[in-house]
């Protein structure tokens, strides 16, 4: 008894030894005793007062049940934080949809607000109705945005503070006190590693407003929709023979059906859809989406090329089940037609032809297979200019072909002078080339003679940042403007490359081209929405016009825009492979073109630019040719471009010194050729 009686000054040492063992592994049941086994059939420790009780049972050393314990419970732990990384990408995605979604809501209201400012009294009763229709609606969005938001950060904090306690409780030594605790902590990172959390976004930020003005006054109590879809890509599928197979030069055809949440099929259309086909060197193919308005989507593309392709198919920005896709395109030598036989023949096996029958135009794409030609002169003969043979002759090999081409610059890569799939072209007063780079979201800076000066552009979603540079202009005040496809705005940089401001957040649903009026507004040709827009360089909307379709005021993938001295807005359309003249008010003035490959046709206008007389000069993409047509749009001629042939051509412009600089897509570079005016 003497032994185990101290003095307060005792050593803490020695009071350590004496006391601390007991503590440590004393059995549960038997508290004198200390535990040594443990019954795995149980799950409880033993001491050898025990051992008789579970003796039929399984059982191992205490120290390797706890370090066995321990392990799982390692395991469990690190399960459940892989999870952090993904509910925190959720949680700024999700952020990010609920800003959009408000800044959305706030730039419709002044939408709403500036539309009804010019009309009567009359008006505010509908105007009431509108913003009460958004607030509700914005309401529903956001609370289903906003529940799914403290789900996830519930969530979070569940995991965390769980994490937390385990990491506490793995740091101290393991014993049987703490065993319980680290058994209840198991458990529940267990229910958490099982716990379903909802990291797809639940809802989308499109809020759109649909305000058409024609016969107001007749249909005043219908003015205006707000418009929106509950579609979420995460639910969205594709399907059609887009998707199995596809012959060069045929079209083909994919439908997307567009689902909400909880995956029922949404039955209205007005979803931000996008569909990309991009070939095995980079460049994207073109393709038309079709809105049925029931909620499912047709997006159309013809492939010029045999190989590997990818299809991107993409609901607000993210990719829908399954997508990006994997293509193979084939070529078919032959195929029967109706018990008649049709032979394709690729581009690469033309051969130049002089027969009438090649400048006879082209009554439709039906009557044979469109296909991308390498040069106007191995399709037809074209008028001559004063400079050269615009359609190339029969020439004999020991004699070197002369054409319009004064040099190219660049090769597909990533570095200063190269290119993956340039787009947009401008020209500025001060002997200046500037390229829209798109795939390596930067822009290009060359002297006239095509010297490498600068580039700027880092890619990203925020404001200063550049996702996909479609087009670029230069403004009389030296600020360079770049349309942004992917971030869906319009980006204004000074002439060193310093971000200023950015305009059209909000409105914009895929601008592609840009150009600057005489009055310094900028127009912006949105491919998207088929809509042509003027802005101040404020960012104040002057005014818009355009829907989709194929009328006369009707776009289908509108591309490009430049501005004749009349300050008349000149606009590419597309897929209705003609080219749009319109006053600064959106009123028609002149249209010119149809499909086909004579002259004066097109297959898929891209890029356009006026002289100082007013001739008009049209990249033909689908042809890889450039026409050139006076102000009333009859065709003049062919710039000569057989010796080194486009392959897509893209943005166009005239350079300060009267020569034309055109984006060769196809072949990564940009060439520069003679030009009479």
């Amino acid at each position: 008894m003497e032994a185990h009686q101290h003095s307060p000054d005792s050593s803490s040492e020695e009071c350590t030894v004496l006391e601390a063992p007991p503590s440590k592994n004393t059995c549960l049941q038997h508290a004198a005793k200390v535990a040594d086994l443990y019954c795995s059939a149980c799950e409880c420790p033993l001491c050898e007062d025990c051992v008789s009780e579970h003796e039929e049972h399984p059982q191992v050393p205490l120290s390797q049940a706890l370090e066995q314990h321990r392990s799982r419970l390692q395991e469990r732990l690190e399960n459940v934080q892989t999870r952090l990384p993904q509910i925190a990408d959720a949680l700024s995605f999700v952020k990010e949809i609920l800003q959009q979604l408000t800044n959305q809501r706030a730039s419709i209201e002044e939408d709403i607000q500036s539309s009804f400012e010019d009309l009567h009294k009359q008006l505010d009763v509908r105007k009431s109705v509108l913003l009460m229709e958004l607030e509700v609606t914005y309401g529903l969005k956001q609370k289903v945005l906003q529940a799914q938001l403290d789900s996830l950060v519930r969530g979070d904090g569940d995991i965390s503070a769980t994490c937390t306690q385990t990491e506490e409780a793995l740091a101290g030594e393991p014993c049987v006190a703490n065993l319980q605790v680290e058994r209840e902590l198991g458990d529940r990172l267990g229910e958490l590693v099982r716990c379903g959390l909802p990291c797809q976004p639940e809802e989308n930020d499109q809020l759109d407003l649909v305000m058409e003005t024609d016969g107001l006054r007749k249909s005043i109590h219908n003015l205006g929709t707000i418009v929106t879809t509950s579609a979420v890509a995460s639910q969205s599928e594709a399907m059609g023979l887009g998707l199995e197979q596809c012959v060069v030069g045929h079209p083909a055809s994919v439908t997307i059906v567009t689902r909400d949440k909880s995956g029922g099929a949404c039955k209205s259309g007005n979803a931000i859809l996008s569909a990309e086909v991009f070939t095995p060197d980079g460049s994207i193919v073109d393709g038309e989406i079709v809105d049925h308005k029931n909620g499912t989507y047709e997006f159309v593309y013809t492939v010029p090329k045999e190989g590997d392709f990818s299809l991107a198919l993409r609901l607000y920005d993210q990719h829908i089940k399954g997508s990006p896709f994997k293509l193979t395109i084939t070529k078919a030598l032959e195929a029967e037609v109706g018990g008649a036989t049709l032979e394709f023949v690729s581009p690469s096996t033309t051969t130049a032809t002089n027969s009438a029958a090649n400048a006879t135009p082209s009554t439709g794409s039906s009557e044979g297979v469109k296909r991308r030609g390498k040069s106007p002169g191995q399709k037809k003969k074209g008028s001559k200019r004063a400079s050269s043979a615009l359609g190339t002759p029969r020439r004999k090999t020991q004699n070197p072909i002369e054409d319009d081409l004064i040099f190219r610059i660049g090769t597909k890569g990533r570095n200063k002078g190269e290119f993956t799939n340039l787009q947009g072209v401008a020209a500025s007063s001060s002997d200046r080339i500037l390229i829209a780079d798109s795939n390596n979201q930067c822009v290009q800076i060359f002297s006239n003679e095509g010297e490498f000066k600068t580039r700027f552009g880092v890619r990203g979603r925020s404001p200063g940042q550049l996702q996909r540079p479609t087009g670029v202009a230069v403004h009389p005040s030296g600020d360079i403007i770049i349309a942004d496809y992917d971030n869906k705005w319009v980006s204004i940089f000074t002439c060193e490359g310093k971000f200023k401001a950015k305009l059209g957040s909000g409105r914009l649903m895929g601008p592609k081209g840009v150009s600057v009026d005489q009055n310094g507004h900028v127009i912006v040709v949105d491919n998207k929405a088929c809509t042509v827009f003027i802005f101040q360089l404020t960012g104040k909307l002057i005014t818009k016009f355009g829907s989709r379709g194929n009328g006369d005021k009707q776009f289908a993938g509108p591309h490009f825009a430049a501005v004749n001295k009349n300050n008349e807005i000149i606009i590419t359309d597309f897929h209705n492979h003609s080219v749009k003249v319109f006053t600064p008010e959106g009123e028609l003035v002149l249209k010119f073109g149809s499909n086909g490959e004579g002259n004066g046709q097109f297959n898929a206008p891209t890029g356009v630019a006026v002289d100082v007389n007013g001739n008009i000069i049209v990249a033909d993409w689908g042809n890889s040719r450039i026409q050139v047509f006076d102000g009333s749009g009859s065709f003049l001629s062919y710039i000569n471009t057989s010796a080194d042939p486009l392959y897509g051509p893209q943005g166009l412009a005239l350079t300060s010194d009267g020569h034309v600089v055109v984006a060769d897509s196809g072949n990564h570079c940009f060439k520069v050729y003679r030009y009479l005016q």
